[in-house]
């Protein structure tokens, strides 16, 4: 699977909230806009994303291989779930139904595997870099972003 990071900076929120709700709530409300059923928590997954998001540390993306889907966000300041879940639904209109492709040098992978219908359970980690950043990672099961198959 191949999956794109995105970087941006935001000014750090009030009373940011990362809890599995917040994830969750922020998910499937995108979903939501699609007709997408709902994700539910799943704390294996939570485990594996703290794992992979605690090794980045110094909040360098570097994307591995993994047996589930991922999406991964990285910001310069303290932000919060649902900043990472926008971030990742804001590419939506670069993502074209009709053609199950992403517009012209762009990627759309982060959107469309919040969105992947067959993708049933959620787990996500939130990471304080080095620098004073914040690192998301959120896993996916089953994967999403299947060659020939459209999201939803």
């Amino acid at each position: 699977m191949v999956v794109t990071a995105l970087v941006l900076a935001f000014a750090a929120p009030l009373n940011a909230q990362d809890g599995p709700q917040d994830y969750l709530s922020a998910l499937n409300r995108v979903r939501s806009q699609v007709y997408v059923g709902p994700l539910v928590w799943h704390e294996m997954l939570a485990g594996y994303a703290r794992s992979y998001a605690r090794l980045r540390g110094d909040c360098h993306l570097i994307l591995a291989n993994a047996p589930y889907g991922k999406t991964i966000a990285a910001f310069f300041s303290d932000d919060s779930a649902v900043q990472a879940v926008s971030l990742w639904a804001m590419v939506r209109p670069q993502y074209n139904y009709q053609t199950n492709t992403c517009a012209a040098g762009t990627n759309c992978l982060q959107y469309t595997q919040v969105v992947w219908r067959k993708s049933v359970s959620v787990g996500c980690a939130k990471v304080r870099c080095d620098n004073g950043g914040t690192f998301f990672a959120c896993y996916y099961d089953p994967k999403g972003n299947i060659p020939g198959e459209r999201p939803y």
